[in-house]
């Protein structure tokens, strides 16, 4: 059995010395044949210089360096397309991901299970409002995607290598690895722990880039928001039918009644208005997706590798 390890890094050169050391011991005391797949996604602080001179003196360590930053996502997907074993773990390389627990996701795999997916019970450092967004947004993908995705799922996984020839199969650009993996399907485990804090640096996750993620996620496994902009039409329409029918009878019960309506007619221009945007907006989205698949561009480029030519003992 050989392992494969792959670790996404961006400006995390504070960190790398440290995890690579932890993950180095976790792995030797597996005693299988391993690699480790460290993908530098556009750093730009001393990420790549530090993955070489590691990489020449550890055997086991491969390096991809993208030629730009193209996302956490993408860089995972160009890892497990570069890894060879036969089972490929997905960490994180700022050590919220336990390197210890792989022993345990490989005792779930050996039972069987071609998925080990992760479930965070808790996240040190992380404040009531990330924890209060964190389960609105697993609320609503569940609610709105006909696949259904394990509540606090990580990107911290094993996967069989026959799932990861799957994912290869599914080349859309806006990628949202854990619905994709629980599209799939196969048999899966799950393995509860708790999410320590980042050893060293800062998040690179801000608030913009998670609500993209979230977008891409909802955008990706549910045409929800394009039925409820439909919903939302109906709706206004038979409320302007109510409205309307309600006027006319006002005004043949009520003959010579003319009380201005300025206020009324604002309030109905702004509200259909703003409905229309919304849709509008919502329906812009989903063609926005549709224009980037049929570029057909690489969905990632490396400008470097590392480590390939040489085999791991």
């Amino acid at each position: 059995m050989k392992l494969s390890v792959v670790c996404p890094a961006y400006n995390e050169v504070e960190v790398l010395p440290l995890f690579c050391a932890q993950l180095r011991d976790v792995l030797a005391a597996v005693g299988e044949p391993y690699e480790v797949l460290l993908v530098d996604d556009g750093s730009r602080d001393g990420t790549a210089a530090w993955l070489r001179e590691e990489a020449a003196r550890d055997p086991h360590l491969r390096v991809i360096r993208l030629a730009r930053n193209f996302g956490h996502q993408v860089a995972l997907t160009a890892g497990l397309d570069h890894a060879s074993g036969d089972a490929v773990i997905t960490m994180d390389s700022d050590l919220q991901h336990p390197p210890e627990l792989i022993p345990t996701l490989l005792e779930r795999w050996r039972e069987g299970a071609q998925i080990v997916y992760t479930e965070r019970l808790d996240t040190a450092g992380v404040g009531p409002l990330k924890r209060l967004t964190s389960r609105l947004f697993y609320g609503l993908i569940n609610r709105a995607s006909a696949t259904p995705i394990p509540l606090n799922a990580a990107d911290f996984r094993l996967l069989d290598r026959q799932v990861v020839d799957s994912l290869q199969r599914l080349p859309e650009r806006a990628r949202f690895l854990r619905g994709l993996i629980a599209w799939v399907g196969y048999q899966q485990a799950v393995v509860p722990f708790r999410a320590p804090a980042r050893a060293a640096g800062q998040t690179k996750y801000t608030f913009r880039k998670m609500l993209r993620f979230a977008l891409d996620a909802v955008t990706s496994f549910s045409s929800l928001p394009l039925r409820l902009a439909s919903y939302f039409g109906f709706a206004v329409s038979a409320a302007g039918a109510v409205l309307g029918l309600a006027t006319v009878a006002d005004y043949l019960l009520r003959p010579g009644r003319n009380e201005p309506g300025y206020t009324t007619i604002v309030c109905l221009i702004l509200l259909i208005g703003g409905l229309q945007l919304v849709s509008l907006g919502i329906i812009g989205e989903y063609i926005a997706r549709i224009y980037e698949e049929v570029k057909g561009r690489p969905l990632y480029l490396i400008r470097e590798t590392v480590g390939f030519e040489q085999t791991a003992p």
